[in-house]
């Protein structure tokens, strides 16, 4: 009776679990929107982004996914600033990154391919190269599978997932997406979300400063100032605004310069702030960066002996 009774509640377990087991389908339309969303904010094709969260998650399935909220299997890494998840993978008991909810390791990916270097041939990209970003990510060593960049094509072309995108032109990375019909209905709403422990909104259409002070019951100046920005500023469609002061460091150790990039928008990217960001480096908030510098976002640079 005793084993019996063991059976059917391992039974009745097993049967939760099928039913709680997320499809491909299931995933695709639980996190399509962050993905999107994605797309609009740091530029990484919202067909990339699901297709990798899909692959390296199981669809959602992955243990990894369901107690870390990582869904795209980024690990620690040197000084990574967040909470860890340890389990075996290539080694035993290898450190992996654990996020607070699954925006966070949607804006985690995001960032992990914006400020490093081997990445940069990406977003010099069409927006709609999928084929391109596949490859591309293979040849830069984000993964070691030999067939990585078919797997993810086949899954981005069984589930149409280039759809969308579809409507996204080519972009560089400081450039906003097209302010299109469909893309406004979908960040039509005062959404808040958090990145780096900060809650933060989404410009939009015919948004203002003032208009977003006003939603949240906040000062205009308080918002310029946790924003680094002045009233002369124009506010952009699609533009991050943070309702609360940014943090002193960031969750990733360092920022790898890119094309047409500002220690004013380095400190929006990451949520640092830009008094930090310029003293951890010893620069001046003005001053010019270049393709390819270091700048240090947990730690102050050294100066060489």
């Amino acid at each position: 009776m005793k084993f019996k009774l063991i059976y059917i509640l391992f039974l009745n377990f097993s049967i939760s679990w099928a039913q709680t087991k997320m499809t491909p389908e299931d995933y695709i339309n639980a996190f399509k929107d962050d993905a999107i969303k994605e797309m609009h904010l740091h530029k990484v094709p919202a067909c990339i982004t699901l297709a990798q969260g899909m692959l390296e998650s199981g669809n959602g399935n992955s243990a990894l996914c369901r107690n870390a909220n990582n869904h795209f299997g980024i690990k620690c890494h040197k000084e990574w600033g967040g909470e860890t998840y340890i389990m075996d993978d290539d080694s035993a008991g290898e450190c992996f990154r654990k996020y607070d909810n699954v925006l966070d390791s949607y804006s985690d990916h995001s960032l992990f391919l914006f400020s490093r270097s081997r990445y940069a041939p990406l977003f010099e990209l069409s927006i709609n190269d999928y084929k391109g970003w596949c490859y591309g990510l293979k040849k830069a060593g984000y993964a070691t599978d030999l067939k990585y960049p078919e797997r993810l094509i086949e899954l981005i072309e069984h589930y149409k997932l280039q759809d969308l995108n579809a409507r996204a032109i080519e972009s560089t990375p400081n450039k906003s997406l097209p302010a299109n019909d469909a893309l406004k209905s979908d960040l039509a709403l005062r959404e808040v979300y958090r990145f780096n422990h900060i809650r933060f909104v989404i410009a939009k259409d015919n948004d203002s400063f003032y208009k977003i002070a006003h939603d949240f019951n906040i000062e205009l100046e308080d918002i310029l100032e946790y924003n680094d920005l002045s009233k002369s500023d124009k506010l952009t469609y699609g533009q991050k605004i943070y309702i609360e002061k940014k943090r002193r460091r960031a969750l990733e150790p360092y920022h790898v310069v890119q094309k047409n990039e500002t220690l004013k928008s380095i400190s929006q990217l990451h949520g640092i702030r830009l008094t930090s960001l310029c003293k951890k480096n010893r620069l001046k908030a003005d001053d010019k960066l270049k393709i390819g510098d270091v700048l240090y976002l947990r730690q102050k640079k050294n100066l060489p002996k």
